[in-house]
């Protein structure tokens, strides 16, 4: 394997053309852009639209303690999420089994269409994440899970 230097890679033209975990990087990065919109609500996780285009949504979202994002898929929308601060436990049930992911700040998960799980704060600190949608923006499908044969959409 090999390093390729940054300056030999064309990067795209448009912003929308990144993929969704760098774009979500970036924007966790760039705290001007959010910092205003930032709330903690005692009674359900907190979400703001940071940025919309033709191509995709940006959304900031804010996690206490004991909140969470129940079992959900995002229909045919694909996207990613960056952990800016605290810590989260991603749920994924591609089948009977389940598949527990552990984030601390500055590491992301990405999804697509069909993948189902659940995010939610099992730690003690709030945390913070950063959320890029892309094909019809924000979507969130209830999901239910079967032990035998794993997530079915409830559509």
């Amino acid at each position: 394997m090999f390093a390729v230097p940054e300056n030999t890679i064309a990067l795209p033209q448009s912003h929308a053309a990144l993929h969704p975990v760098r774009i979500a990087l970036d924007t966790a990065a760039r705290r001007e852009r959010w910092a205003h919109l930032l709330r903690y609500d005692p009674e359900t996780r907190f979400a703001a639209l940071v940025d919309r285009t033709d191509e995709q949504e940006v959304w900031l979202m804010s996690w206490l303690p004991g909140q969470r994002a129940e079992l959900h898929d995002h229909g045919v929308t694909s996207g990613a999420f960056t952990v800016v601060s605290g810590s989260l436990t991603e749920v994924v049930t591609p089948g009977p089994t389940q598949v527990l992911h552990h984030l601390v700040a500055g590491q992301s998960r990405v999804f697509g269409p069909g993948y189902a799980h659940q995010v939610r704060n099992d730690g003690t600190d709030p945390a913070v994440t950063i959320h890029v949608f892309r094909d019809g923006g924000r979507t969130i499908r209830p999901v239910r899970f079967d032990p035998l044969a794993g997530a079915t959409s409830a559509r």
